[in-house]
């Protein structure tokens, strides 16, 4: 498969990496991945990123503005690790409540076990279910985050109908993604960077280079700025924009259910 980046037309479904998948095969890969890298998730965010990642989390959940009072649910999506939620929580002054989903058990533990060491474990909540299946009535959250984990669901349409569905009206979405590098060179030297010194150093610090390299292919697979902002609309969004960060090495997109 070439590294051709799927569309508003789909693809992401059988794509895992740069490799076709037969249709329903793709879950079960992803989820191997992720358990081989649940311990080092944040590492592994570090290589991708240079460290950046948590400087655009911190800006995703200021955009998010969480209110300071109580009563404002969150659900976090394929954030088993917790790094966007406690952030969340934090921000609203410990008033917000968080619902923490992912479908892989290995990274959820991880993130139960940081939340208790942090002491944001009585505003959390952790699930283990699919992003496109959510376990929740219409209407229930004022807002819905995904940080660097819709790329890995196979059928991202679905997700996103999830998504809205799950939103109360007035509700928002934001999802943080790695995306389509924008500058000049650095579109280069970003290339040069993730598909040669990721897996090597994935190797010397996990003994694996394999999970890392579906993570960059992964990467060039996902839709860019404007197909994914289609997408969002299609599943009912309003008033959607998004801002890059990094020349585009990531973005972030925001939509309104109204």
């Amino acid at each position: 498969m070439s590294d051709e980046r799927t569309t508003v037309s789909g693809g992401m479904e059988t794509a895992f990496g740069f490799r076709r998948v037969g249709e329903g095969e793709k879950q079960g890969l992803v989820n191997d991945v992720f358990h081989r890298v649940a311990e080092r998730y944040d590492l592994m965010n570090d290589l991708m990123s240079g460290g950046l990642h948590r400087v655009w989390k911190d800006a995703m959940v200021t955009w998010l503005a969480p209110p300071r009072r109580p009563g404002f649910k969150v659900l976090d999506v394929a954030g088993g690790t917790g790094d966007i939620a406690f952030r969340i929580v934090e921000a609203s002054n410990y008033q917000a409540d968080a619902t923490v989903l992912d479908i892989n058990g290995s990274m959820l533990a991880v993130g139960r076990d940081r939340a208790e060491k942090r002491g944001v474990g009585a505003n959390l909540t952790f699930i283990e279910a699919n992003a496109e299946d959510l376990p929740f009535p219409d209407a229930t959250f004022d807002a819905y985050t995904i940080a660097f984990g819709i790329r890995n669901v196979p059928q991202i349409a679905k997700a996103l109908s999830e998504a809205f569905r799950v939103l109360r009206p007035g509700g928002r979405f934001l999802c943080l993604e790695f995306s389509d590098v924008r500058m000049p060179f650095l579109d280069k030297a970003y290339d040069a960077w993730s598909f040669n010194a990721i897996p090597r150093i994935g190797r010397m610090v996990a003994g694996d280079d394999e999970p890392y390299r579906y993570l960059v292919e992964s990467i060039r697979k996902f839709p860019n700025q404007e197909n994914f902002a289609e997408m969002m609309r299609t599943a009912g969004f309003s008033r959607v924009t998004w801002r890059d960060y990094s020349g585009g090495i990531a973005a972030l997109h925001s939509g309104w259910k109204i």
